[in-house]
């Protein structure tokens, strides 16, 4: 018999199955940590699932990360674990730190006591709701007493040593909930001032709700790693997060890159996918969306945040998306965001997909007009996972994506303080430009005519960013929270920078700036200063200091004298540019972008000798895989030209050609087969399946491949010579039937097709 500390008892059978499963935890625990001592785990690439292991949601990556602690009907959530595990699976946690399955603390089960109150609340008094009895929180002490108590310690307890807290956010929108109101004085040390009545209470709501989730996150991971320790464990702990570009589109606020600095914070995974890189952005007078160039500056943005501090960093995107599409709208919109993210080459850890259930099992609209829904189209399906069981290979590369290296644009965390309400002298204004609104993720955006007016559609950063990226230049981003690491301008000959969509938060940012010009860096400032947060009581306004705004403490500090008029001044080794235009203009206006771009191209001259150079295309080379991206309204129309042996990873069939064009708009993904390493060795070169147990034997070559059920396998696989048989049988020794084998002499490739299974296929190519 057994009295546990919730007062149960436990005896008999349910006692032994207990300790059974305490025991398992321990050595799962100690298994895992002793393989991450000794470097044998690979956490490539990773998958997140509410489920247990099923056959058709087998997608064979490194990490299974298992989503929430709910026990569900039959089964516990450390049965849902073993589940993975016992298929070979490392397995992880995440929930979400903002909402999740918390239904016991907000009704009172948990300490007698309801906390609906501690949800995130609008100005008319409406909660925020995530879901059914699962409100957008304001992580009190309390509630982060019970989270660690009643999740993070369940976790640990299960053998899991790498927990994934996702999303903290918190609305824009919210601020009036008494539990808001109190952590506001005990911050402030003065009562709550509505968000609504004024621009500087609208930047002091917003950084406290950014203040809330760092302590929150603070707290939560420091628990889990002290906590791992004590069970002999070494505990990470990951963000998954949406990039600081969408939180601020979208006017939720979140700690973003404050948190690279926290030594409890051991990682990131950017979650950009086709639901945030869709919204639309102002170029050359015209909103619209622009799918793969707002997801390449998502990504980069995310990088910008890790990279400067060493941190890991997994790019994730998403084969179908949270709003109502069509299969082909998620088709072309995947192969864009995927494109986008391999143009970092130094990034090669990916979350392939999130919530593979609904992705494989779930159906969508057949098209944009038809209501009739169906299962994802076996094309699709062997499409995707030819790309995803690419990145289990992916390799960082040195190379550099094609194009003029060396401008940045300058963004920091208050981004999100701006968004929301839009105010005038402390007044909330009714804008009479506003012509039409576009709805999307539930929200409504704005299409003002008049630029002055307000930032639509962060216009403020695109205008930077755009007009370079549109023509070729894969722009960087530097991230002002993050100026004083060493590597921080490591990439950066000429930074873009404006305060009016943004403020610094701290005076020391200034000073590694200033540091960075005198020693030949150059600053191209635009802004004309005048927008009302401008003037919110901060470091620049207080405590001896009376800047009018935060850019004339830069000035100074560079010996250019406050208030600089338009032009180029000399600091030390390098110069800033001031032109007093607030970058919107340039991407708002048609053919606005003109002033900075000449600015820009003299200065980079300048520094570096060169010319910034235009062209329509991206393009990157990582080992054996080319990536190259053609964009639109840009220098020309002129398709981008790939020339090799190319086995195409965008076209389920795999063929092989001998040259690929892109045309604008479009992207590609390649592999060629005149790259690969060890060419005479047989070899899996691009398959719908991974690999296992590879055998090189004289004329043969023999491995297995598993994949999901109901999904078509196809695979291009290099020999030395046209083989005289191929063996397929399934994981029970029974012949498959119907494989499809041709060979292409030309690449000495052999395709082979078959359906995927999860217990595993066994293939042996015989060649002599």
């Amino acid at each position: 018999m057994l009295l546990l500390c919730d007062g149960s008892v436990v005896a008999g059978p349910s006692l032994f199955k207990l300790l059974l499963m305490r025991v398992t935890a321990v050595l799962l625990a100690a298994l895992v940590f002793i393989g991450h001592a000794n470097g044998q785990i690979v956490e490539k690439t990773t998958f997140q699932t509410g489920g247990a292991w099923k056959p058709t949601t087998d997608t064979r990556s490194d990490v299974a990360i298992v989503y929430g602690v709910s026990d569900r009907p039959g089964m516990t959530f450390e049965q849902r674990v073993q589940s993975w595990r016992d298929r070979g699976y490392i397995a992880a946690f995440m929930t979400g730190i903002a909402w999740g399955g918390y239904q016991d603390y907000f009704t009172g089960k948990w300490d007698g006591k309801p906390h609906f109150d501690e949800g995130q609340k609008e100005q008319n008094g409406d909660t925020i709701w995530h879901g059914h009895l699962t409100p957008y929180i304001v992580p009190t002490k309390n509630f982060l007493t019970y989270f660690k108590e009643k999740i993070i310690k369940r976790v640990i307890d299960a053998g899991i040593d790498a927990i994934y807290l996702e999303e903290p956010e918190f609305w824009a929108r919210a601020g009036y909930s008494e539990a808001f109101k109190k952590e506001w004085k005990d911050y402030y040390g003065f009562d709550w001032r509505p968000q609504h009545e004024s621009p500087e209470n609208t930047y002091l709501s917003n950084k406290l709700k950014y203040h809330l989730y760092y302590r929150a996150l603070e707290e939560a991971f420091t628990y889990a790693k002290t906590y791992g320790k004590s069970k002999g464990m070494n505990v990470r702990c990951y963000v998954p997060t949406h990039s600081l570009l969408n939180y601020s589109l979208w006017q939720i606020i979140s700690p973003e890159a404050s948190l690279a600095s926290l030594p409890v914070v051991d990682g990131y995974i950017v979650q950009s996918w086709t639901g945030t890189a869709r919204e639309p952005n102002y170029f050359n007078g015209i909103a619209k969306e622009r799918t793969f160039e707002t997801a390449f500056l998502e990504y980069g943005c995310m990088r910008s945040m890790t990279i400067p501090t060493g941190r890991k960093l997994f790019f994730e995107n998403d084969p179908v998306e949270d709003v109502r599409r069509d299969w082909a709208d998620y088709k072309r919109n995947y192969e864009t965001t995927f494109a986008a993210e391999l143009f970092y080459p130094d990034i090669n850890n990916y979350e392939v997909m999130p919530w593979p259930d609904r992705i494989f099992d779930g159906q969508y609209f057949t098209s944009r007009t038809s209501n009739e829904k169906a299962p994802m189209p076996r094309s699709y399906s062997t499409q995707l996972l030819v790309m995803i069981n690419s990145l289990n290979n992916m390799p960082v590369s040195d190379n550099k994506t094609s194009g003029t290296q060396g401008i940045s644009v300058l963004m920091a965390n208050s981004l999100m303080f701006q968004q929301l309400p839009t105010h005038d002298n402390g007044r909330a204004f009714e804008d009479p430009y506003f012509s039409n609104f576009y709805e999307a993720s539930g929200m409504f955006h704005r299409y003002p005519k008049n630029p002055k007016l307000s930032d639509p559609l962060l216009s403020n950063f695109y205008g930077e960013a755009l007009p370079f990226l549109k023509r070729g230049v894969p722009v960087g981003i530097v991230h002002l929270e993050n100026v004083g690491y060493e590597k921080a301008f490591a990439d950066t000959k000429v930074l873009l920078m404006s305060y009016s969509n943004m403020k610094p938060l701290a005076e020391k940012s200034h000073d590694e700036l200033v540091r960075w010009v005198r020693g030949g860096g150059i600053i191209v400032y635009s802004g004309r200063d005048d927008d009302p947060f401008q003037t919110v009581k901060e470091w620049w306004n207080s405590d001896g200091k009376s800047f009018a705004c935060p850019a004339d403490d830069l000035f100074e500090k560079m010996g250019i004298g406050r208030g600089p008029k338009e032009g180029v001044y000399p600091v030390g080794k390098g110069s800033i540019c001031v032109i007093r235009k607030d970058p919107k203009e340039y991407v708002m206006e048609a053919g606005g972008d003109g002033v900075l771009r000449e600015k820009v191209e003299a200065l980079y001259a300048q520094a570096t000798g060169g010319k910034v150079g235009y062209k329509n295309s991206l393009y990157l080379r990582r080992g054996p895989y080319e990536i190259a991206a053609v964009l639109d309204e840009g220098e020309s129309a002129e398709p981008f030209v790939v020339r090799g042996k190319l086995i195409d990873l965008f076209d389920p069939g795999l063929p092989v050609l001998a040259q690929k064009e892109v045309k604008p708009g479009e992207q590609a993904y390649l592999f060629n087969i005149d790259r690969v390493g060890d060419a005479g060795k047989p070899q899996v070169l691009a398959s719908a399946s991974r690999v296992y147990e590879e055998k090189v034997g004289k004329g043969s070559y023999s491995f297995v491949v598993k994949g999901p059920k109901g999904t078509g396998n196809v695979m291009r696989v290099l020999v030395p010579g046209e083989f005289k048989k191929v063996s397929v049988v399934d994981g029970k020794g029974k012949v498959v039937e119907g494989v499809r084998r041709e060979w292409d002499g030309g690449s000495k490739t052999c395709l082979l097709g078959f359906e995927n299974e999860p217990e595993g296929v066994r293939v042996r190519v015989e060649w002599r």
